[in-house]
């Protein structure tokens, strides 16, 4: 099972949409991400490899606090 920023992703669901159950993470930026590290969308979480699961840990983790950055305060 993947475990990318304290989220454990389904197991049986294609990593497109998978990686959207990250906070901060829509179906654009999953698909942006995929295609940065060339990975097929259409990939089931549970067939990736150790490598591009930390591919996409590495890559994931900035573009998840870039998004939580732009954020509006709470006053």
């Amino acid at each position: 099972m993947a475990r990318i920023a304290g989220v454990d992703l389904p197991r049986k669901k294609r990593i497109e949409i998978g990686m959207t159950y990250i906070y901060g993470i829509g179906r654009t930026t999953s698909q942006s991400i995929l295609s940065r590290l060339k990975i097929d969308p259409n990939t089931k979480t549970d067939d990736l490899t150790e490598e591009q699961i930390l591919s996409l840990i590495h890559i994931s983790e900035p573009t998840r606090l870039k998004t939580r950055s732009r954020m509006p305060s709470s006053a």
